[in-house]
C-alpha cells in the first residue's frame, strides 16, 4: 500500500490503468463478443475513459470509500481485511461513476441513460470486485513495490 502522496499517484495511475482498460475490455466483450476488436476499441477508447476514472478516483470515490472504509477497519486489523474492505469500498463507488460514463459514451444523454446505468451498475460490480481483489490489486501492488519499495518516493 502506498505511504505518502506520491506513491499513492503512482499507484493510484497504474491501478486506474488496469482496471480501466480490462472494464473496457469485458464491456465491449458483452456488447460485440470476444474478438480482437474488444481489444481495439477498449484500446482506443482508453485515453478518455482513463483521465475520467482517475479524476473520479482521486477526486471524488477515494476520498469517500476510505473514509467510509476506515469506519470499519481499526489500526490492528489484519492488513488483508484492510485490503479486502477498502477495495469493496473503492471498486463500488467507481463502478457507479464509469457505469454512468459507459451508459454516456455508449448512448448518449437520452431517455435510455437512466436505464442503461442501473442494467451497468451490477453487471459491472460482479466483473470488478473479483479482478480488483484477486487480479489487478495483486498484481499492482507486485509492480509498484517491485519498481518502489516502501518509502523511495520521498514525498512532496
Amino acid at each position: 500500500m502506498p505511504v505518502n502522496k506520491k506513491e499513492s499517484l503512482v499507484y493510484t495511475s497504474l491501478m486506474c490503468f488496469f482496471m480501466v482498460y480490462i472494464m473496457s475490455v469485458y464491456n465491449i466483450v458483452l456488447e460485440i463478443g470476444f474478438s480482437s476488436q474488444a481489444f481495439i476499441g477498449a484500446w482506443v477508447s482508453l485515453p478518455l475513459a482513463l483521465i475520467v476514472g482517475f479524476i473520479c478516483d482521486v477526486y471524488l470515490v477515494s476520498p469517500n470509500a476510505k473514509g467510509l472504509a476506515f469506519k470499519f477497519i481499526k489500526e490492528d486489523s489484519p492488513l488483508i481485511l484492510k485490503i479486502l474492505i477498502i477495495s469493496t469500498c473503492m471498486v463500488t463507488g467507481m463502478v457507479i461513476c464509469m457505469s454512468l460514463f459507459g451508459a454516456i459514451m455508449h448512448n448518449g444523454l437520452n431517455y435510455n441513460l437512466f436505464k442503461a446505468w442501473l442494467i451497468n451498475i451490477p453487471r459491472n460490480f460482479v466483473m470488478a470486485l473479483p479482478l480488483q481483489i484477486f487480479i489487478a490489486g495483486p498484481i499492482v501492488r507486485k509492480i509498484f513495490r517491485g519498481i518502489f519499495p516502501v518509502g523511495t518516493i520521498q514525498d512532496i
